[in-house]
């Protein structure tokens, strides 16, 4: 008997204990969310992000009232949701983490509200519109110990991932020689850009430029995680507004060029190409890349005899396509963000200060060294 009983005991107590393992397995709690400001053309990342269990949105703020509700309307979030005091939504709901989607000069607010609260922070690129306010956030950043991350849609691509790999890890170009990079598109205005997001895309303060900061700062940001963050030495721009009439504030054309010690970025950023366009070239001393999308490569090194079109996908390489899956991760330590990383904050201090130096350039007709 006592024999039935030591033997039958043990497997009564794991039956008994079996729901409480699982529980302590299960799947995590959604991470608290709110929307700090909704007028970016990209809200519909976050708001149209369907099926997904790792966050959960608690608030949005937007003080457009009538964009607020334009938006509950078309992705079918709670009214209750809206707020238009954000310090009064991120104490009322309190929220874990918030995602920036304002004007750009509204990102340092949006930090100053949430790092003393401990509220993690990611952006849309860029960072800031201007050094003083990237210095304030990472000041905030440090001593509340926040993650503050900026969101690109290149660090999404398989391409961006594979390149990384073949001039860091493969050595498959060689010494890094010219990095060429061609961002942008048409012109929001001709694809069709909201009106709440134009007002301020178009406005010299709340976006710190026209095409040089909307697509230059992804060239700055590709160079910046392609050379671990090495230090420029200097920036020359030249930026011209080919449509006065459509863009009467800010120029629409923009050519920065970024000198290092043994490198050159040209980085192409324009609101007037005949289509859209984000793709990189690739020059080292023994072999080339040209990323033309998100997942198609062209490859040439000097022991091929002519170059090869590849095609990479996140079967391929290991890449964060979605970039609040990366955000979430960063908040509860599965992944470390790097320094100089894409996402990461070191790059995108980075990123403003060529973006502050290229226009100032572009203004004085000057070559400006970096410090």
């Amino acid at each position: 008997m006592k024999t039935l009983i030591s033997t039958i005991l043990p497997l009564l107590v794991a039956l008994f204990l079996c729901p409480m393992v699982y529980a302590q397995t299960a799947a995590p709690k959604p991470i608290r969310l709110v929307v700090a400001g909704a007028s970016h053309g990209h809200i519909s990342f976050i708001l149209g992000r369907k099926g997904k269990t790792d966050f959960e949105l608690v608030g949005v703020y937007e003080p457009n009232a009538d964009l607020a509700q334009r938006l509950s309307k078309r992705y079918g979030f709670d009214p209750k949701l809206i707020h238009s005091n954000l310090v009064n939504m991120l104490d009322s709901v309190k929220p874990e983490a918030a995602v920036a989607f304002g004007s750009i000069f509204d990102h340092m607010s949006v930090v100053e509200a949430c790092a003393p609260r401990g509220i993690h922070v990611m952006v849309e690129k860029p960072l800031a519109t201007n050094v003083k306010h990237a210095t304030r956030m990472v000041e905030l950043a440090d001593k509340y110990h926040i993650q503050l991350l900026t969101d690109y849609e290149t660090s999404w691509y398989p391409s961006t991932a594979k390149s990384y790999q073949l001039v860091n890890d493969s050595n498959f170009v060689g010494a890094l020689r010219k990095v060429v990079i061609h961002d942008g598109h048409m012109g929001p205005k001709e694809i069709g850009t909201s009106k709440d997001f134009l007002a301020w895309l178009t406005d010299p303060v709340l976006n710190g430029g026209g095409a040089l900061i909307d697509f230059g700062c992804y060239g700055a940001n590709l160079m910046t995680y392609l050379t671990h963050g090495e230090m420029p030495l200097s920036v020359t721009a030249v930026t011209k507004t080919f449509k006065p009439k459509i863009y009467t504030k800010v120029e629409d054309e923009a050519t920065i060029i970024v000198t290092y010690p043994n490198s050159q970025c040209i980085i192409q950023a324009s609101w007037n190409w005949p289509f859209n366009r984000k793709d990189m070239e690739i020059y080292g001393e023994t072999g080339s890349i040209v990323a033309v999308n998100n997942k198609m490569m062209r490859i040439r090194s000097k022991e091929m005899s002519a170059e090869k079109t590849i095609e990479i996908t996140s079967k391929d390489i290991a890449v964060y396509e979605d970039p609040f899956v990366y955000f979430a991760d960063a908040i509860t330590g599965r992944v470390k963000v790097d320094d100089y990383s894409l996402y990461s904050l070191t790059n995108n201090v980075m990123v403003v200060k060529i973006l502050s130096a290229a226009r100032e350039s572009a203004k004085t007709g000057r070559t400006i060294n970096i410090k």
